[in-house]
């Protein structure tokens, strides 16, 4: 972006500072946690990529958390099939959250944009610009994923432009920087690892059991990304996933790895995706 065109977009919306967050899965004690750091920073705005509730933790009192802000959110792909699904074509996640939301919130998921163009110079996107379910800065193998190439990514971008690109998905926070284009996925709120059978089994680990967001600041004429990590009760949200049957988000919360379920790469067993 010229120094030009970003003096235009400071006359229409100041946006120096803003706050990006994204897969906040329900853990409200991780994200009123992220939500204390964003006030400490004077962002003018905060954008919130989508996946909000589904999980075996809090999604009632996370979205109506949500609805009190005055922030940009989009869908994401678990807000996009619990708001168009019945109940019993779910995954576990998404059934235990959609069964604990009312019509009102679930509408307010339904009406969710699947992405955002602020002012033509910020794409706010899920996944990729054509799907919720596919990782932009991510590619799967060996059951893992792995940072993707420029010619992969830019395949996934098709024939997107936009100055700035802030994704989410994948859970982990990157920022990647290719010609004319500046990508920031935050990472997760409110999940560090999981395990998925989308595009095929695989696990993401962050390693951390921090919740992520990021910072996009406008500095000596560019746009540069910080990285946040904030520790929170994270033992409050592993009890509530042990109460509610899921060892799985359990260990993820703990430790950031998903070790203890290593044995489902040789089982092939099918998971229930918490991406």
């Amino acid at each position: 972006m010229s120094q030009a065109q970003y003096l235009t977009l400071r006359r229409n919306l100041r946006l120096d500072k803003i706050a990006i967050l994204a897969d906040i899965h329900g853990n409200l004690p991780a994200l009123e946690q992220v939500v204390a750091d964003i006030r400490t920073r004077q962002v003018d705005a905060v954008w919130n990529l989508g996946d909000h509730v589904s999980g075996p933790l809090w999604p009632k009192e996370t979205i109506q958390f949500l609805l009190r802000q005055d922030w940009v959110h989009i869908s994401g792909n678990h807000d996009r099939l619990m708001s168009t699904l019945q109940p019993e074509l779910l995954g576990l996640s998404d059934r235990y959250a959609v069964q604990r939301l009312d019509t009102i919130e679930l509408d307010w998921l339904r009406a969710l944009p699947a992405q955002a163009k602020i002012q033509n110079h910020f794409l706010l996107i899920h996944g990729t610009p054509s799907k919720d379910t596919s990782y932009l800065l991510e590619t799967v193998e060996n059951c893992r994923s792995r940072l993707a190439m420029p010619k992969e990514i830019k395949e996934r971008l098709g024939e997107t432009k936009a100055a700035v690109i802030v994704c989410g998905h994948s859970h982990i926070p990157r920022v990647v920087e290719l010609p004319g284009v500046l990508i920031v996925n935050p990472g997760s709120v409110g999940l560090p690892a999981y395990e998925d059978d989308v595009p095929e089994y695989h696990v993401v680990e962050t390693g951390s059991r921090h919740a992520h967001y990021a910072i996009l600041e406008y500095k000596s004429d560019d746009w540069v990304s910080e990285l946040i990590a904030v520790s929170y009760n994270h033992q409050k949200a592993a009890d509530q996933a042990r109460r509610n049957g899921r060892p799985d988000w359990e260990i993820a919360i703990r430790t950031g790895f998903m070790n203890k379920h290593q044995d489902r790469l040789v089982a092939g067993n099918q998971v229930d995706p918490g991406s």
